[in-house]
C-alpha cells in the first residue's frame, strides 16, 4: 500500500530504483549464474559417463588413465605411467576424447617430386 501512496505523491524516483533493482537482479541470474549452473550440469554428466580406460587430466594438470572407480567413495584410480594415484571423482577437470583409429585408408606412398629446374653445370675453371 505503501507503494503505491509513494507513487501517487511524486515517488517516481522510488519507481525507477525498484525497476532498477528487479533489472540488476534478472542480469546477476542470467549473465553469472544460469551459465555457472550449466557448466556445472555438464561437468555432472562428464563424471557421469566416466569409465575405466578413460585418458583423464585432473585440476592438477596430472595426465593419467582411470584404471578403476568407487562408486561408494566416490574415488577413482589413476593410472599415470604405471603409478596408482586414488584421487576424488571432482579431481577430474576433463576427459580426454580418444582418437579412433582409422583402418579404412591404407596409406599410399608419396610420388618422388619431379624438378623442373635444369641440372647445374659444372662449374668451368678459368684459370
Amino acid at each position: 500500500m505503501t507503494l503505491f501512496l509513494a507513487a501517487a505523491n511524486g515517488g517516481g524516483q522510488n519507481m525507477l530504483m525498484i525497476v532498477l533493482f528487479i533489472g540488476l537482479g534478472l542480469f546477476t541470474y542470467f549473465g553469472m549464474l544460469r551459465p555457472q549452473k550449466k557448466a556445472q550440469q555438464k561437468r555432472l554428466d562428464m563424471m557421469g559417463q566416466l569409465k575405466p580406460g578413460d585418458q583423464v587430466v585432473l585440476v592438477d594438470g596430472l595426465h593419467g588413465k582411470v584404471d578403476a572407480i568407487n562408486e561408494a567413495d566416490k574415488t577413482v584410480v589413476i593410472d599415470a605411467d604405471g603409478i596408482y594415484l586414488t584421487f576424488s571423482r571432482m579431481a577430474v577437470r576433463e576427459v580426454i576424447p580418444s582418437q579412433p583409429v582409422e583402418t579404412d585408408k591404407v596409406a599410399e606412398p608419396a610420388e618422388p617430386v619431379k624438378s623442373t629446374e635444369a641440372p647445374e653445370s659444372q662449374p668451368e675453371d678459368h684459370e
